[in-house]
């Protein structure tokens, strides 16, 4: 029988710590910029539940809201702007972008010192990729013991199947191809359900970075029903991945705004 992985416990925990520094900063508060570009559901919510908890441990979030036939120039004027702007510790623009979009030129316009993704190849090392952050917190959470055992990542972005499968060679697993080898699957598909019990070993840890919604539910890669007696640790959608992806992404924030206004260490 499986055992859920937390995720708003550990993204808790998270914010619990930046939202005390950040009140001992008295009036100063760091400043978040966040593009959205089109109507696309999954994004909309993640920019939502952004939004929201970033009121809550202290950081302003300014969210512009372009549409869908926004040129490339256009985004990247946007893009310069914010580098520039002195009020303005990270900039986020939220992904998937639209095809007429390049989106690795896009990532190569932010000053990587305000990209609180850690997607820009010159991000200094104290900002994390929030999705590493969380995979890696997760495996922390059950004290996974990495030697010896095997991974498997599925995506449909190099920019997060890259990463996440050399974070994962880091910590001592070898990554494979087949998901129903491997002790630990990470997916992250956008492909509502299209992980079952025939896809996974027996007692996997099954980490579920997808996600998309479908009418009025937002569901995740992994099929809960059909992996559940088969999976030895679950990540739920929603309330597994997405919350902690946030918690990082605003210690990222944070790291940016101590070292703008040279705050702390």
């Amino acid at each position: 029988m499986y055992q859920e992985i937390d995720g708003k416990r550990i993204a808790e925990k998270i914010k619990d710590k930046i939202a005390a520094e950040i009140f001992s900063f008295d009036e100063l508060r760091p400043n978040l910029a966040i593009i959205l570009v089109g109507e696309r559901e999954d994004s909309k919510i993640y920019v939502s539940l952004k939004e929201s908890e970033g009121k809550k441990v202290g950081i302003d979030t300014h969210i512009y809201r372009l549409e869908e036939e926004t040129s490339e120039r256009d985004l990247l004027d946007i893009i310069e702007f914010l580098n520039r702007d002195l009020l303005i510790d990270g900039i986020l623009v939220q992904l998937p972008l639209p095809k007429h979009i390049n989106t690795d030129k896009i990532i190569l316009a932010l000053d990587p010192k305000k990209d609180v993704d850690g997607f820009h190849p010159q991000h200094p090392d104290y900002i994390l990729s929030p999705v590493l952050g969380s995979v890696k917190a997760c495996l922390k959470e059950i004290k996974f013991e990495a030697k010896g055992r095997t991974a498997c990542v599925l995506y449909n972005s190099e920019i997060f199947g890259g990463g996440v499968k050399e974070l994962l060679e880091k910590d001592g697993l070898k990554i494979i191809e087949k998901s129903k080898e491997a002790d630990v699957l990470v997916t992250a598909l956008g492909n509502p359900h299209k992980i079952k019990s025939d896809d996974i070993k027996q007692d996997a840890v099954v980490i579920d970075i997808g996600i998309t919604k479908v009418g009025e539910e937002v569901l995740g890669d992994v099929d809960f029903e059909s992996v559940k007696d088969k999976a030895k640790y679950l990540t739920p959608v929603p309330g597994g991945i997405g919350p902690i992806t946030v918690a990082f992404l605003f210690k990222n924030v944070l790291e940016i705004f101590k070292r703008h206004y040279k705050l702390g260490k």
